[in-house]
């Protein structure tokens, strides 16, 4: 639970010279994070919150979700359980935002990942689910929320600098993160006339339950990130609190800017 702690223990709120709380840069936005019970999602919606925004997450699992808005704070964000790869759940969390009276300034499309497993023994239910989870749940998302978002909102899908890598047993989970990396191009075109920027993050290996468990037989969750942390320039792989904080630079007007474009946080490893 390293990356939960780091996350939750942060600086508190800034103030002013006065002594007043100092305005956040999302203050009074409504957001939206899918997979948002642990790892990047968690801390980019605790992040949001921090900064302002009412928060809608989503998550498969109730325990985890639930845990995650109470340590973010109810007052401050909601739970909606579902599942992005099923179209209902996704439609079902819109209407739960919008039977409140609200509509939706950043949508994050965080939810992604897929089995690790060499092109020998892929399956066809392998196939279905990387593209379910890292694809068509992007698709069905920013569609099923274009009602609610408002004129120049923030839509931010979650890519990877996996998109443009090559790997063993990362075929499957690459090619859907590309079609990622596609999506944010096209939708930024499309929406334009509305002011919505649509961009993608692209993280590299980042410290989170799901990468821990994801560590090969005879490995430790621990004894992975080290040997994963050797391949990168700075030593050491991201923190799921960093990767936030690019979301957060996204969802900000400090991007007011920047639309179709990929923001890649990687510790140097596409660079050098």
């Amino acid at each position: 639970m390293d990356w939960l702690r780091r996350a939750v223990n942060r600086p508190a709120a800034r103030t002013s010279e006065s002594g007043e709380k100092a305005m956040g840069q999302l203050d009074g936005k409504v957001a939206v994070v899918t997979g948002a019970s642990e790892g990047i999602g968690f801390a980019s919606a605790l992040r949001f919150a921090e900064e302002g925004a009412y928060v809608y997450l989503t998550g498969r699992r109730k325990p985890e979700l639930d845990e995650a808005v109470v340590r973010i704070g109810a007052a401050r964000a909601s739970g909606v359980q579902g599942d992005v790869t099923d179209v209902a759940d996704l439609e079902r969390l819109f209407a739960t935002i919008g039977a409140d009276g609200r509509r939706i300034d950043v949508l994050f499309a965080n939810a992604g990942g897929a089995p690790m497993r060499p092109l020998a023994e892929v399956t066809e239910d392998d196939y279905e689910h990387a593209t379910r989870l890292n694809l068509r749940s992007a698709v069905f998302t920013v569609q099923k929320a274009l009602p609610l978002l408002n004129d120049h909102a923030s839509v931010i899908l979650c890519s990877s600098t996996m998109a443009s890598r090559g790997g063993v047993g990362i075929g499957l989970y690459a090619a859907a993160k590309a079609g990622v990396r596609s999506l944010t191009r096209n939708w930024a075109i499309e929406l334009k006339e509305r002011g919505i920027r649509v961009n993608a993050l692209a993280p590299h290996t980042t410290d989170t339950p799901m990468l821990r468990g994801n560590a090969p037989a005879g490995m430790t969750g621990d004894e992975f990130i080290t040997f994963l942390a050797s391949g990168v320039p700075l030593g050491r792989v991201a923190d799921a609190a960093e990767q936030a904080a690019a979301a957060l630079f996204l969802a900000s007007d400090q991007s007011s800017y920047i639309t179709g474009s990929e923001l890649v946080v990687d510790g140097g490893v596409n660079q050098i």
